[in-house]
C-alpha cells in the first residue's frame, strides 16, 4: 500500500486579497454577489492569481472558507496579507495563516484619505502620500510623515 501523495506546497510570502461585487442572475433575478480574489507574490516579485470565489456577501465566513481552500490546494508560507479593510478578513487571516501579518493596501488607504480632503488640496495631499511611500525604512517614513 503506497502513502498518499502530499499536497503540492506553493510558497507565496505575500498575498493580495481583494473583493468586488458583480451582478449575477440567480433564480430569474439579478442580484449582487461578492467576488473575492487572491493574488500571490513570490519573494522574487512574480505574481500569480491563486483563486477566485463567489459568495452571497463579503463575510468572515467567506474569507475563511476561501483561504482554507487555498491552503488545502498547497498555499503555504504566507507572511503578509495585503488588502482593504474587508469585514472578517483579519479573523480569517489569523485562523488560516497562523502568524501572518495584515497590511492595508496603500491604494485603498490613499483613496480613503483623499475622500476626506477638499478637492482643491487633493493633488498636494496625493503628492505628500507618494513621498511617504517612497521612503525605504521606518525612520525615514516617520520623518517624511512628520514633514
Amino acid at each position: 500500500m503506497s502513502a498518499p501523495t502530499p499536497a503540492l506546497r506553493i510558497e507565496f510570502p505575500y498575498v493580495f486579497a481583494e473583493a468586488t461585487y458583480a451582478k449575477a442572475r440567480i433564480g430569474g433575478r439579478v442580484v449582487s454577489r461578492a467576488v473575492v480574489v487572491a493574488t500571490g507574490v513570490t519573494a522574487t516579485g512574480d505574481r500569480e492569481v491563486l483563486g477566485v470565489e463567489v459568495g452571497d456577501s463579503e463575510t468572515g465566513a467567506l474569507w475563511t472558507a476561501f483561504f482554507k481552500g487555498l491552503s488545502a490546494r498547497g498555499l503555504a508560507g504566507v507572511a503578509l496579507v495585503i488588502s482593504d479593510h474587508h469585514l472578517g478578513l483579519n479573523t480569517a487571516i489569523e485562523a488560516v495563516f497562523v502568524g501572518a501579518a495584515w497590511q492595508r493596501c496603500r491604494v485603498h488607504a490613499r483613496r480613503n484619505v483623499l475622500a476626506r480632503v477638499p478637492k482643491a488640496s487633493a493633488e498636494m495631499v496625493a503628492a505628500a502620500i507618494r513621498t511617504i511611500f517612497a521612503r525605504l525604512d521606518a525612520t525615514h517614513v516617520r520623518r517624511q510623515l512628520t514633514e
